[in-house]
């Protein structure tokens, strides 16, 4: 109902009928008046006289623009209150327990309770799995991997020599814990490949995009801390470590070694070379290529990656001086 959307998003009803039920959530020009939209955006904000819905989930500020009959859900984070709400109208199906005849399970692992186990995975020699762990078709499970509770793994994807935590979500194609890039030049100049011997470890509640790929380390253990998220086609390598709550955005490539504080926000397309520290909350923008340490909390844009304010002030002054006429 409009009462129950308000209490799970954690914002306070104005106007429409508390008992009316919700059947599902859409976009403020297409939802219809049984279901609940969101603003979050100012840009949109010329979309909500005209809106249907039932009900928008919104900041106090913007409430007053809403047509007559549509109720308001007002909170301080309209997003995340929409969030809530479409997932409880929209849940995650539930794992079906059960192994299907066409997947190939090595009697010596070992499956805790309600798994669900796809057609054609492998779950290889001596891995664990957690209760209600859902393992998609195709889907390869790695000698002595160990998953943790209500563990996702998508279609095709791969993970080997990867301990992970509870909750953690691979989509369709992601691969954790293959070799990383490391190699020795002879003296003739062939390449002998150096032996990559270290783990992957996920904290609880990390979710890797689909194409995505986790390196092994290669003495060490490539690490991501607990709540980390990794967007699609996402390149991470080998001994990376992460602290808890990265976001790391669709392209972005992390070389070898380097270390990322708490909190940090790398933008789609950016890069890290090896051996680098990003200290907390640090937020890298789309494109940015970081060739050095970041002190924590500072924003950094460009390729160097400069300090935020400094890059936009070189870029006007750049703007500048190609605005003065040529003398002839």
């Amino acid at each position: 109902t409009l009462a129950e959307a308000a209490g799970i998003a954690g914002g306070a009803l104005r106007g429409g009928d508390a008992g009316l039920v919700l059947r599902g959530v859409g976009p403020l020009d297409a939802a219809g008046p049984s279901e609940v939209s969101f603003l979050d955006n100012r840009r949109y904000a010329s979309q909500l006289s005209a809106t249907r819905a039932a009900a928008v989930v919104l900041a106090e500020e913007f409430a007053a623009k809403l047509p007559q009959g549509v109720a308001a859900i007002v909170t301080a984070q309209p997003y995340l209150g929409f969030a809530r709400i479409a997932a409880r109208l929209h849940p995650r199906a539930a794992a079906r327990p059960g192994i299907h005849p066409t997947a190939v399970v090595d009697p010596t692992a070992t499956l805790g309770p309600g798994c669900e186990i796809g057609p054609y995975a492998v779950i290889s020699a001596g891995a664990e799995l957690g209760a209600g762990c859902v393992i998609g078709p195709h889907a390869v499970v790695g000698e002595g991997v160990v998953l943790g509770e209500g563990c996702r793994i998508g279609a095709h994807a791969s993970l080997s020599h990867c301990l992970a935590g509870r909750g953690v979500v691979l989509h369709p194609g992601a691969r954790v814990g293959q070799e990383g890039f490391g190699f020795a030049v002879t003296p003739e100049g062939r390449f002998e490949t150096m032996p990559q011997l270290g783990r992957v470890i996920l904290g609880d509640a990390v979710e890797i995009g689909a194409n995505s790929c986790v390196d092994r380390g290669s003495q060490g253990d490539t690490v991501l801390g607990a709540g980390t998220r990794l967007d699609n086609l996402v390149q991470v390598a080998h001994n990376v470590r992460t602290g808890r709550a990265c976001v790391i955005v669709a392209q972005v490539g992390i070389s070898g070694s380097a270390t990322l504080g708490d909190g940090v926000q790398l933008g789609g397309q950016s890069g890290v070379t090896g051996h680098l520290t990003l200290g907390d909350r640090v937020r890298v923008g789309a494109q940015a290529g970081v060739m050095n340490d970041i002190p924590a909390g500072t924003d950094v844009v460009g390729s160097p990656a400069w300090p935020a304010k400094e890059t936009l002030r070189a870029v006007a002054a750049l703007r500048r001086l190609g605005q003065k006429p040529s003398r002839g």
